[in-house]
């Protein structure tokens, strides 16, 4: 029987204990991340980490005091964090909207941490009829019950992709024939000179740290919002309504 519990912060459930955690990835349950003690090891937490490596969740090593302040349960030195949203696959999704004749549509999110952030941009990307949200596994904020007010119930409805390898998943949806954009105070050209009308991958970064340096250079073009104050940069959620608008000015404009 799976030990559970909730967090006091959220619906998030949380699980403890190998064996619990490893029938719950058997069941299908999608995991968002597993929390390891530091030097845990045994044949048992060898064979939990490489279920874990096979389903491609994520695992963070902690120090056991962490693991205590989430639930004071013998939880054998790893918890996890069952995730309130499934999660789907990337390529499945780009591959059905150029079987249907369509181009597809996504929104990757590089670093971004605040869980308001992403429901906010959850929310506009739904209302653009974006096809998918991307997420690296590592690095990003966990989808929980604040993401999903915030998002207004879109993070319900608008698939959201947890990719392992973020940089190579922006790669193939590059060679499959989907322009990437990277948005970024960085870039002299502006989001309203670029062709955004086709098959299309918004990047936008943290407000701390932007877009990593290798995703700019793998990018098709690097674009900027107009700024007239003196406010060094937008909100990454407002940053990223200006550009998905944008784009369906510009869709509706090539379809007339």
């Amino acid at each position: 029987m799976e030990r559970f519990t909730r967090t006091s912060t959220s619906t998030d459930q949380v699980i403890w204990g190998i064996h619990p955690i490893m029938e719950a990835i058997k069941a299908g349950k999608t995991i968002d991340r597993i929390l390891l003690r530091k030097q845990l090891k045994g044949d048992m937490v060898s064979e939990l980490v490489q279920l874990a490596k096979e389903h491609s969740i994520h695992r963070q090593y902690v120090p056991e005091v962490k693991l205590d302040k989430i639930t004071r349960k013998n939880h054998q030195g790893v918890i996890a964090y069952i995730s309130a949203i499934d999660f789907h696959d990337l390529g499945e999704i780009a591959s059905m909207a150029f079987d249907q004749g369509r181009s597809p549509r996504f929104v990757a999110l590089d670093g971004v941490t605040d869980v308001r952030n992403i429901g906010a941009i959850a929310r506009t990307a739904e209302c653009a009829g974006v096809d998918a949200l991307i997420l690296p596994a590592k690095g990003s904020a966990q989808i929980n019950a604040d993401a999903i007010k915030v998002s207004a119930g879109a993070l319900m409805r608008i698939p959201v992709c947890k990719v392992p390898h973020f940089i190579r998943s922006l790669e193939d949806l590059k060679a499959s024939g989907v322009q990437i954009v990277s948005c970024t105070e960085k870039s002299d050209s502006t989001i309203f000179e670029a062709d955004l009308s086709g098959p299309l991958c918004f990047v936008m970064g943290s407000e701390d740290m932007g877009i990593q340096p290798s995703i700019l250079d793998m990018s098709d073009a690097c674009v900027g919002i107009p700024m007239r104050g003196e406010t060094a940069s937008l909100n990454v959620s407002v940053s990223a309504g200006i550009a998905l608008f944008e784009m369906i000015r510009q869709i509706e404009l090539s379809e007339k």
